[in-house]
């Protein structure tokens, strides 16, 4: 039952991913086809064509390796100066360039002059190639929201009135290092040489009556490495023990999470889970909270992704946090569903959040203005519109389309750094993979 738990929830992550390509593309392919431009192909996937069927101009299938999906747009390339393109070339990057243009053109029939991509206003660029990812957002928009209407946002905040000792470290370790063992060199945390232990509730720091965590947090954070008497309740017996909180680096507050250093007790309250609920309005609020997030993982997926690598060959373990590539996704959907102790609700809301986070990032992806993703064509289309603009306010010739062919060998750099990347994660989920458990 637990194998097949597994192979259901991987199942229904690859599925949903593929519905989310095949809508991603078809942001492209309507918008396209409604300003009357040539649309040869709409693919699911990349590699061999498993199925196909053509519909007017148009061929529509799956291929077999489903990690991505195309639009061909017909004349994405403009020809080359005064609409030549010159058979032989000098130099690998003109060659290439000319070669791109002429299968370009292959593709153009003798009445699709006016039908090409590059001929488009800018605007209209810009339409064609923001609706794959803004379908994305759309996808990720409307399972967030349901998801905050009807189950809400976990919040874990300590138990009401004076606080009950959950945990009592065993030593003090780095916050950086949280999650491993205690080491011979660590030293031993100050509740734990206090005598505490799970289950205590806490009456008095300092000989100050003590009302709730929050105040009990304030004061062990202002003690820095000064004397602590703890006063506190076991089994209905008045308790005190004596020792000296430590000073360590920790987040500043639970929504601030630079680091500051503040006396440390060792010593975590027990909790309660309650849920804040929203509507639209709250739900933007949270996605733009979570666009800030991911313009930050974006600016430092590569030394991420070169962590990952690392752990692949086993110079460091595998972090937590580390981005994770569809295979990472899907053994995590499995593992959520398969897992015993996990509600069947909370089952089907991680997996809607796990499908919804995926479409953002996908969506916040493609718009890095960077060719050959989406946002790269956008960027040149409002580079087009400024240049021309400046061009009218000026009285100068009109300067014409952009040229986006002479990008092609930036284009292949990016497209051969992503593919490392993605191989990379792939690997790193297949050798090195993160657990439901560690995230």
């Amino acid at each position: 039952m637990t194998a097949l738990l597994y192979l259901l929830g991987v199942a229904i992550f690859v599925l949903a991913i593929a519905v989310s390509i095949g809508l991603h593309e078809l942001g492209h392919l309507v918008p396209a086809k409604r300003f009357g431009r040539k649309v040869t192909q709409y693919f699911i996937g990349f590699g061999p064509t498993l199925w196909s069927f053509r519909r007017g101009e148009t061929e529509y299938g799956v291929k077999a390796i489903p990690l991505g999906g195309y639009v061909k747009i017909v004349g994405m390339l403009p020809p080359g100066q005064e609409g030549e393109l010159r058979s032989t070339n000098t130099g690998m990057f003109t060659q290439l360039i000319s070669d791109s243009r002429k299968a370009e053109m292959e593709l153009v029939g003798p009445n699709d002059g006016d039908r090409l991509f590059y001929q488009m206003p800018w605007w209209k660029k810009v339409v064609v190639m923001a609706g794959g990812p803004t379908v994305n957002l759309a996808i990720a928009f409307v399972i967030f929201a349901g998801l905050f209407a009807l189950h809400g946002i976990p919040h874990v905040d300590a138990a009401p009135g004076r606080p009950v000792v959950a945990h009592v470290s065993e030593c003090v370790i780095p916050f950086t290092e949280e999650g491993r063992e205690c080491g011979p060199s660590d030293p031993i945390a100050p509740a734990n040489e206090a005598g505490l232990r799970p289950g205590d509730v806490i009456t008095s720091f300092n000989g100050t009556e003590v009302s709730d965590w929050d105040q009990l947090r304030t004061m062990i954070r202002d003690n820095a490495d000064g004397t602590a008497v703890i006063g506190y309740e076991r089994d209905g017996q008045q308790l005190s023990g004596t020792t000296s909180t430590t000073v360590e680096a920790r987040p500043a507050s639970d929504t601030d999470e630079s680091l500051v250093q503040v006396g440390f007790l060792g010593v975590s309250p027990t909790t309660y889970t309650w849920y804040e609920k929203g509507g639209l309005l709250f739900t933007l609020e949270q996605m733009w909270g979570m666009t800030k997030e991911t313009v930050v993982a974006l600016a430092h997926l590569p030394v991420k992704v070169w962590d990952v690598a690392q752990a692949i060959v086993g110079l460091e373990e595998r972090k937590a946090d580390s981005p994770v590539s569809i295979v990472g996704g899907g053994r995590i959907a499995g593992e959520a569903t398969a897992h015993e102790e996990i509600a069947t609700t909370e089952k089907a809301v991680f997996l809607l959040q796990l499908i919804a986070g995926f479409n953002f990032f996908i969506g916040m992806f493609n718009f890095l203005p960077l060719l050959p993703l989406d946002g790269g064509h956008i960027a040149s289309a409002l580079w087009e519109a400024l240049r021309r603009g400046f061009a009218r306010l000026r009285g100068r010739p009109d300067p014409g389309y952009v040229d986006a062919a002479k990008l092609l060998p930036v284009a292949y750099v990016v497209a051969v750094c992503f593919l490392v990347m993605g191989v990379v994660l792939i690997i790193g989920d297949l050798v090195v993979p993160i657990h439901l458990t560690s995230t």
